[in-house]
């Protein structure tokens, strides 16, 4: 299933996790390191792995 959401981007322990705009979290697979959106607000695309766990296309600002 295909996921397009926006929120905050944060680093827990070696990855990162989308806190949503709607509530809840995704745990996020990145690619690449986004490590200037850290603690900004994003935009997440990828597709569902999981319950809660997203395969992340791209990460850019939101």
């Amino acid at each position: 299933m295909g996921v397009d959401e926006t929120g905050l981007l944060r680093r827990v322990g070696g990855g990162f996790i989308l806190q949503r705009d709607r509530g809840g979290l995704y745990r996020l697979d990145l690619h690449r390191t986004p490590v200037d959106l850290v603690e900004k607000r994003v935009r997440v695309r990828g597709v569902l792995i999981g319950p809660d766990h997203v395969d992340a296309d791209g990460v850019q600002p939101a």
